[in-house]
């Protein structure tokens, strides 16, 4: 069964919809695009989505295009790559963007100066992926800083973990946040689990049909703690297509399917996590 619901949110609304709580529309391949890729959403029953800022440029076009139409909620941040990518190539490791012309620190500050602007504090986090673990300990730093940016602005974070997700975790309960969402969890669903119980959320992208453990996350995880994205233009229902936001509404049907519930239970239920999480109309 789909959990309890709010009765005094609910009466805030005046219609359901469905949000994609991580996208990258500023990103080359969908920037051009735009327009049309927002009229696909709302025919798609889109209601919101939360654009995701990369760095202080990034930020910047995040807002700029955020201002051209409500549908879109602006969150700044500072990717947890970006903010080492100066000390990875002055160790030779090749990554496909370039260092920006600004500092981590600058780039803390402008998400600090402007983060009242925004839904939220995000993309941020830690990566071992790509980032050598010589660096972890002044990728944490970084991270901790902006994990109190959001803090002190009581603004709620969105966090990227890739093969540290249990560090971000362990940072968060240290910290005392209250409001996370884990975007696109790559780690065991055991973790995702406890994750939601300690009160943080998790973003299930568009490729969950095709993905054992964002299944399983869909079938295990608290429904209460579940939310919605694309992480596009990656993670498409289909490898190797274009994704955008459309496109949550066929992983909005496969909760259906997976909980036994009408659509309109699951969009219920969805926006009230929405809500929740983020403090605005769905």
């Amino acid at each position: 069964m789909v959990g309890p619901r709010q009765p005094a949110i609910l009466a805030r609304r005046a219609a359901m919809g469905i949000h994609d709580v991580h996208a990258h529309l500023t990103h080359p391949h969908l920037i051009g695009d735009s327009e049309l890729i927002l009229q696909r959403a709302r025919e798609a029953g889109l209601t919101r989505i939360i654009c995701n800022g990369l760095n202080p440029g990034d930020n910047q076009e995040v807002a700029l295009l955020a201002s051209s139409d409500s549908m879109l909620l602006p969150a700044f941040g500072l990717y947890p790559i970006d903010a080492v990518l100066p000390e990875m190539h002055a160790l030779g490791i090749e990554y496909p963007r370039e260092p920006g012309p600004w500092t981590t620190e600058e780039a803390i500050s402008w998400v600090r100066e402007h983060c009242q602007d925004a839904v939220a504090v995000g993309e941020i986090g830690l990566d071992g992926y790509w980032v050598p673990e010589e660096l972890w300990d002044r990728q944490e730093e970084v991270f901790r800083a902006l994990v109190q940016v959001g803090i002190d602005a009581d603004k709620p974070l969105i966090i990227h973990s890739r093969k540290r997700e249990r560090r971000c975790f362990e940072i968060l309960e240290e910290m005392g946040a209250k409001r996370a969402d884990f975007h696109c969890f790559g780690g065991k669903v055991k973790l995702a689990r406890r994750i939601a119980e300690a009160g943080f959320h998790l973003s299930i992208p568009a490729n969950a049909r095709r993905s054992e453990s964002f299944t399983r996350m869909l079938q295990t995880v608290p429904r209460t703690q579940l939310l919605l994205e694309t992480d596009c233009p990656y993670l498409a229902p289909q490898r190797g297509d274009t994704n955008e936001p459309a496109n949550v509404a066929g992983t909005a049907a496969y909760a259906a399917e997976l909980w036994q519930e009408e659509a309109s239970a699951v969009q219920a239920q969805l926006e009230d996590n929405f809500y929740t999480l983020f403090r605005t109309e769905g």
